[in-house]
């Protein structure tokens, strides 16, 4: 018979649960890995002109700025080239100063959105390697659990068929015994005195 406790399997770990419902909401949330690039989110900061400088630059490239733009430029020039209005007349100096004006605000102000934009990407993608990898960290360790199982499965199911192999050894020797004892308690050839 085998001895069962020298094949003591190892103990298998399952991990930590959070302790509490707000721990476990926490650590399952989808963007916890984003948490800690919450300052990135506005361009600007967070403050109201922050907030304002962002909307202005993200205004100038929607087609409601450009449409309205070439509408006020559309009607600037019909107004001093047709004679409607004179404080601007041709070469349009005016015009073209406050073009001047225009493009140096929003070039800063976009530059600055995109290196801001830039941070926030590279924050984020990082966050999003970050849970790749803790995703195949966790497979990784789904998949030892699994083998360890196995092995574990393998063992038990190796050790079961020997059990098996020794029970069919004993009843074999039980029958054995048995009809030993049958066949001395119980001869075949009835004793002479017997017949009288």
């Amino acid at each position: 018979m085998p001895d069962q406790g020298s094949k003591n399997p190892e103990r298998l770990t399952v991990p930590e649960t959070p302790a509490t419902p707000q721990e476990s909401r926490k650590a399952s949330h989808h963007l916890r890995f984003h948490a800690k690039h919450e300052h990135l989110h506005a361009a600007f900061g967070n403050d109201w002109f922050a907030l304002k400088a962002e909307a202005f630059a993200r205004f100038f490239g929607t087609p409601t700025f450009l449409i309205a733009q070439t509408v006020v430029v559309a009607i600037w020039i019909v107004l001093n080239v047709t004679g409607l209005a004179k404080f601007d007349v041709y070469p349009f100096i005016l015009l073209n100063l406050a073009f001047s004006l225009q493009a140096a605000y929003a070039a800063p102000l976009i530059l600055l959105a995109q290196t801001r934009q830039a941070d926030r990407d590279k924050a984020l993608s990082e966050a999003d390697a970050q849970h790749r990898e803790d995703l195949a960290q966790a497979t990784a360790d789904r998949q030892a659990i699994a083998a360890r199982q196995t092995e574990i499965l393998l063992d038990m199911v190796q050790q079961n068929t020997a059990l098996t192999g020794t029970v069919k050894a004993l009843t074999e020797r039980v029958a054995t015994l048995t009809t030993e004892v049958h066949e001395r308690m119980c001869p075949l050839d009835p004793p002479a005195s017997a017949t009288k």
